[in-house]
Formats: structure tokens, sequence, C-alpha cells
């Protein structure tokens, strides 16, 4: 189950610094001009959780595997992107294959690295950005409503429907909300997920601070914060150029340097966690002597589905689900440990998976 956050933001901003650190490559040219990424780059990077290395190490697994999370360094939009200025429309196409958006905003100040406004205001920064997913979704949405008028009149189900939310979000964006502020029942989710809306993404905003500003952040990154908390985003703070330097450096090292700053872990990791919420997943583990493994689902996963992630004949042919509280597996000391003290449960189809289950599927080939 791949899960894809896309970077996003104004051209020099520290997206493909902040990229390339975090996926401890180089794939994304980082260059002191807009439009130095054309086309998407894209890494894949451990999603970090010291709860599998503790079971792991109960377990004496040989080999320790973390659930992932896929990152796309999206080129740098600008004014006039959803009318295809900038490659605008490509860019704007990638942001639509995403599962959310991370939204890096300059808050540091540095005369020598160019700004596409020629100023340095993270919160006008992004609402330039919103601005422009605004605007192409409202386009998008006015050439669907004409492409369903036909099915709408003849009293197709799915069409009716789909006008409905059609018009509901438009209201929204025409006040100037994104369409993430509308509430969406259950009975409309599916039809929902459908219209593949830009902001309907849940968005994370990334401060990009100085290295000396990294730890407390400054008088930027904390008008990013109160933005967030009023739209019901997040935040968090990092410095792209720490990020950079940690990257070249071995465990020991980075733990070293983390320490000279003042810093308890490094930004990129709170990061990932901060993604991993943002998108409301949660991970289950499998334990044994070959591998421990963490595995992402959403929350609220039913057994049979969270068995599918691992293969699709886990899910057709569930059985039940052999499950041990985290907590448990390690207080209790392992597997045998928490059956013999009854702490191991027999799951049926109904059960709903629970961050840092430790599960054994049975099913029928």
């Amino acid at each position: 189950m791949g899960f894809k956050t896309g970077i996003v933001g104004l051209p020099n901003v520290g997206k493909s610094t902040l990229f390339n650190a975090l996926t401890r490559t180089a794939a994304a040219q980082a260059a002191n001009f807009p439009f130095c990424t054309i086309e998407p780059n894209v890494g894949e990077v451990a999603v970090p959780d010291a709860r599998l290395d503790k079971l792991a190490e109960i377990a004496g697994s040989k080999a320790i595997i973390p659930t992932r999370m896929t990152f796309v360094d999206i080129a740098g939009l600008v004014k006039g992107a959803s009318k295809g200025e900038g490659l605008g429309n490509q860019f704007l196409a990638n942001i639509r294959e995403c599962d959310a958006i991370a939204h890096v905003l300059r808050c540091f100040e540095d005369g020598d690295v160019t700004h596409v406004e020629g100023r340095v205001d993270p919160v006008a920064d992004a609402e330039v950005i919103e601005t422009e997913l605004m605007l192409a979704d409202m386009d998008s949405i006015e050439r669907r409503l004409q492409n369903i008028v036909r099915k709408v009149r003849g009293g197709d189900k799915e069409a009716v429907q789909q006008e409905r939310l059609l018009k509901e979000v438009l209201a929204a964006l025409e006040a100037g909300r994104p369409a993430r502020s509308v509430e969406v029942t259950e009975d409309d989710a599916k039809a929902w997920e459908m219209l593949q809306l830009l902001t309907a993404k849940p968005v994370l905003y990334v401060c990009n601070v100085a290295e000396d500003e990294a730890a407390e952040g400054n008088a930027h990154s904390a008008a990013v914060a109160k933005m967030a908390e009023e739209q019901g985003a997040a935040s968090v703070v990092i410095s792209a150029r720490i990020e950079e330097e940690i990257s070249q450096l071995d465990a020991d090292e980075a733990e070293m340097f983390l320490s000279e700053l003042g810093l308890e872990e490094a930004g990129l990791d709170r990061l990932i966690k901060a993604g991993y919420k943002l998108l409301g997943l949660q991970t289950y583990f499998t334990v044994g002597p070959k591998e421990a493994r963490a595995w992402t689902i959403p929350q609220g996963t039913p057994a049979p589905k969270a068995a599918g992630v691992i293969h699709g004949d886990f899910e057709r042919g569930f059985i039940r689900a052999e499950t041990i509280a985290y907590d448990d597996y390690v207080g209790l000391g392992g597997e045998q440990a928490a059956k013999d003290a009854g702490k191991m449960r027999a799951e049926g189809k109904g059960y709903i998976v629970r961050d840092g289950d430790v599960m054994h599927f049975l099913f029928n080939a």
C-alpha cells in the first residue's frame, strides 16, 4: 500500500534541498533559480519507529523492515500555475496523484538566495499556492458540471450525487475556502474521493528556517503555525541545510551533531511522522526469527483488509488473526510468554486493527 506526499512550494524555498536530504540521494538538482526541477523526483523513506527495533531484539529477528512513505519533489509553482504559467498544468497533475501535500515555506532570510516574489513572507507564499490550487479546482469543477448535464437530466443517480457534491465544493471555493473545509458524509465518501480535488488533500506546512533557528523557530514559523492552527492543518519547523548535512553522516555522528545543536531528533523524522499522522495512518507488526516488519494501514482498517496489505490471498482467504498488543509483547518478553499469559487474542473479520498490534494471520489459500 503506497502513500504519496507531494513536496510543493514556490521556487527557491528549499524543496529540492529537503528532498535530497529526505531520500539521502542527490536525485533532485538543487540550484538557485526557478524550475531547476522539471520532472517530479520520487523517493521512498523509512518511517522511524523505535518499536520495530524493540520487537526485533526480543524475537531475535535477522532482518528489520520498516514501513515506508513515498515523497514526490514537485517543481516550484508560481502565480498563474492554474492557467499553465511556469509549466503549471504539468505540476498540478503531479500534485493530483499525491495523497497529501507537504508545503515548504521559506522562513529564512538570505540575500544570496533569490525569492521569486522578492520578499520573505511565508504566509503570503502559502496563500499564493493555495489560491492556484483553488483556481485549478474551480476550473475542473466547472468542466465536470458541463460534462454531466445530460446524465443528470436523465436521472443518473451517480451523476446527481456528483453534481450535488461539485456544487457544494464550488460554493466553498468561491467563498475562499478549500475543498477540505467541506464536511463529507460516509455515504458520499467514495464519490468525494473520485473527484480528486487538489484542495481536498490534507496539508502539512514545512517551515524551512536557518540553521541557528532549527530548535526554536522564528517569527516567520510562528506566523505559519498560527495560520495552520486556524486552518486545522499541521506545521513543522525544519532546517533543510541541517538535514542535508545530517544525511551525509553515520548514525553516531548524526546523533552527536543534533545534540550540539540542541535538537532531540532530526527534523526529517518529525516531518515523516507528521506526514504519517496527517494521512491518518497507523502501523501493525509481523514478527518472527526471519524478520520483524512494520505494515502501514489507515486508521479504522478491519483485520482482513490489514492482512491484504501483505498479500491479496491473506484477505480473500482470511480465517482469523492471532493478535498481541505491543505493550503485552514487550512487557512479557515475546510471543510465547504473551500466549502463556493469555494475552494472545484470536480476532475475526470484524476486528479493527489497533496501532502497534503484533499479528499473525491464518487464511485458506
